[in-house]
């Protein structure tokens, strides 16, 4: 038998949608303090914050080099490849 080579290239900054159950689900990649973390949807900065378990703690967060207010972290919205710094305040004496 001959042989059998398969490539495939991966593009993280692509948005790719999928259905599942009836439902769209528009996966995004985003670069949490240089590290890539995929979400089945978009996102805003609020629910960023509750779903890495960061809720009631005191973060900074910058979006693609802009700090985002905490006032708009349930306006601001994230988009497939943006570069969040997350920093969060630890206390102590």
């Amino acid at each position: 038998m001959g042989s059998f080579r398969s490539t495939i290239e991966l593009h993280p900054h692509v948005e790719c949608a999928a259905i599942l159950h009836d439902k769209m689900l528009n996966v995004i990649t985003v670069h949490i303090n240089g590290a890539s973390r995929t979400f089945e949807q978009p996102l805003n900065v609020a629910e960023l914050v509750t779903q890495l378990e960061l809720t009631g703690k005191r973060v900074a967060i910058e979006r693609n080099g802009e700090i985002v207010p905490r006032g708009l972290f349930a306006q601001q919205q994230i988009a497939d490849g943006d570069k969040i710094e997350l920093v969060v305040a630890v206390g102590g004496g």
